[in-house]
């Protein structure tokens, strides 16, 4: 699939604060994680819950895949990346943290892979 280069390249436009570009990377219908008890569904949902977050950290998160693990069958695949997030610029406290993020990917009917679950919390959401 080249999981690792979408993966990659999904981080610039977060890393960007470019939305508009990084709703490219999910399906319609797709889930984000926005913190273990809370999901967006749907570009549109997504698009404002990055918006959020990127106001949450000043404009300063960074995201990126240190390391990656991706099963894939057929037209679906899971990626388990180790990401490292952090924001210099939030002025409450700095901010880096490390997660075991999963995301799932399905190809469409163009061939391309989108991102249809985006968990960045992993297994953290069964722990609430």
């Amino acid at each position: 699939m080249g999981g690792e280069q979408v993966i990659k390249n999904a981080d610039r436009p977060i890393n960007k604060v470019d939305f508009d570009h990084l709703m490219e990377f999910y399906s319609e219908d797709a889930t984000l994680v926005v913190k273990p008890v809370t999901v967006a569904k749907g570009k549109e949902e997504i698009r404002r819950a990055f918006i959020a977050i990127a106001e949450y950290f000043n404009h300063s998160l960074i995201v990126n895949q240190e390391k990656m693990a991706i099963i894939e069958t057929g037209d679906t695949a899971l990626d388990v990346a180790q990401a490292k997030l952090s924001a210099n610029k939030k002025d409450d406290s700095e901010f880096s943290m490390e997660r075991t993020a999963t995301y799932v990917f399905k190809k469409d009917s163009t061939g391309t892979w989108r991102c249809i679950i985006d968990n960045s919390y992993g297994a953290e959401i069964i722990k609430n």
